[in-house]
């Protein structure tokens, strides 16, 4: 039996924790916040319940397993799911509104069709088959293996299979970022253009630049489904806890590690706030790549390379931490009134400036722009409200890390979503709004950063460093490592570094 330290409550950490725990090693999780879930929080107000990171659930298959493999309860005798019908409504700049149905590819194509015009579905659906494709080469390597050490072959093969698109006098052409897929294959319609960079942004990629593996992004939504969990997101991570806790995990909240300790070449341990160590045989760092350096910069053979913290735990040659990517906003509104019948769950708000938002987001533009596209959030859920009389609704906008938000900025956010929550002034109680500043507090990510799932191609621009390092016994779980940010990917990572701590480096994947 190996003592197992954890650095960080995460849910990708607290997934590794429980597995490791089954395997029947002594684990430990240090929090340096007073509570669990990384972020996968909430506010809880008056009777009002929302979620301040994810709120809605893909691919559940991810945590069936967790769940499957560390006990005898099922995830659904411990939360309760529910498919989100519809999946989401989009509403474009003109004006032209469709409901996509949840997991339904054929209903998908038949909105499309009755919203956009005829066409537009059998359009949309040949983009899906050609994203299936790209699912099937990578779901496994990207998801369920660990990072391979010839990862350059996932960074330099696309693995969408572009259409070819011939030109008068010139050669063929095929799309090779996202934004192209849409230009070339979905006919040139806007409203296509717009549906399809959404999945980019929401996840803070440039769909000018992302590769077209990106659409695995809505064939991942469109065939497996959204889910939400009754009482939110937050019911989630307390389930995971709770399964830890009963396979005898330990916890310790308030407890900042400062210091991983270094003994004979690998890692040996944690130094506390405190100033007492604990030893150990393995260490699993659930942390953004900047307080990883920070933690490794006493750590013999650490020190005078390139990082945050003049640190760099990578060998020359492997995926390296990514930066400079967006965080998000979130305005929690508390409403007077019952939700009414026949309200999406969620809503896409989209820009009529798509230029303007892309420059702001990813160029050199400042202040938020005028009209950017909003998700808003009505969960159909008593839990969520103090009663029928009242609705919790939540907006959120992708903004630039360390982007500072005005009041200003929030009344023009909240005269927005008026689009698709008509009188929400007259029937506002009270908000109050999460910055990127607020992400960086509970994540410890710079800027407040968010990391979205690792991609092939793209010269391995959105790949995710390996779940090893180069410390031997040091391991790294969460967003911010392989295969990246999502709450299933998330639940993959500790899947992987529980395979690679039980199985050693012959370690070859989820089964």
């Amino acid at each position: 039996m190996a003592r197992i330290v954890v650095i960080g409550a995460g849910m990708g950490a607290m997934a590794a924790a429980a597995r490791l725990a089954v395997a029947g090693h002594r684990v430990v999780v240090h929090e340096r916040s007073a509570t669990y879930g990384g972020a996968l929080g909430s506010v809880e107000r008056d009777g009002f319940v929302f979620d301040t990171g994810p709120a809605l659930l893909h691919l559940p298959a991810v945590h069936r397993d967790l769940f499957v493999k560390t006990g005898k309860e099922p995830l659904e005798k411990c939360v309760e799911l529910s498919q989100v019908e519809p999946a989401v409504r989009h509403v474009f700049a003109d004006g032209t509104a469709t409901d996509l149905p949840n997991a339904s590819r054929a209903g998908v194509g038949e909105a499309l069709d009755a919203a956009l015009g005829s066409g537009a579905g059998a359009l949309w659906s040949a983009f899906m088959d050609r994203a299936r494709e790209a699912w099937d080469r990578t779901r496994r390597p990207l998801l369920e293996e660990p990072l391979w050490p010839n990862w350059q072959i996932l960074a330099d093969r696309e693995p969408y299979p572009a259409a070819g698109h011939k030109r008068l006098l010139r050669r063929e052409r095929r799309a090779t970022t996202l934004t192209e897929v849409a230009e070339l294959e979905l006919g040139g319609d806007a409203r296509l253009l717009a549906l399809l960079e959404q999945y980019a942004i929401a996840h803070g990629l440039d769909p000018r630049t992302t590769p077209a593996s990106a659409a695995v992004l809505p064939y991942l939504e469109h065939t497996f489904g959204a889910w939400s969990v009754r009482g939110g997101m937050r019911a989630l991570a307390r389930a995971v806890y709770e399964r830890c806790l009963a396979r005898r995990v330990e916890f310790a909240f308030d407890s900042q590690v400062t210091r991983i300790i270094e003994k004979d070449g690998r890692a040996a341990g944690v130094e506390l706030a405190d100033g007492t160590a604990e030893e150990a045989d393995f260490v699993v760092a659930g942390v953004a790549p900047g307080v990883l350096d920070d933690l490794l910069s006493g750590v013999s053979g650490m020190s005078g390379t390139s990082g945050a913290s003049g640190v760099n735990i990578r060998a020359e040659g492997e995926v390296r931490a990514r930066s400079g990517l967006p965080s998000r906003l979130t305005i929690l509104l508390a409403l007077r009134g019952p939700r009414p019948g026949g309200t999406p769950h969620r809503t896409v708000l989209h820009t009529a400036d798509r230029e303007d938002e892309l420059t702001w987001l990813f160029g050199d533009r400042t202040g938020l722009p005028a009209a950017p596209t909003l998700t808003v959030l009505r969960p159909d859920d008593p839990a969520l409200t103090p009663d029928a009389e009242h609705e919790a609704v939540t907006v959120t906008v992708t903004v630039p890390a360390h982007a500072e938000v005005t009041e200003a900025d929030v009344d023009r956010l909240l005269t927005r979503a008026e689009a698709v929550v008509p009188d929400l002034r007259e029937r506002l109680l009270w908000h109050e709004v999460r910055t990127p500043a607020d992400v960086a507090e509970a994540t410890g990510a710079d800027g407040g950063a968010v990391p979205p799932p690792s991609l092939a191609a793209g010269e391995g621009k959105l790949l995710h460093p390996s779940n090893s390092t180069r410390v031997p016994g040091l391991f790294a779980v969460g967003g911010w490592a392989h295969p990246g940010g999502g709450l299933p990917h998330a639940g993959m990572s500790g899947t992987l570094v529980a395979g690679l701590i039980v199985e050693g480096p012959d370690f070859r994947g989820s089964q």
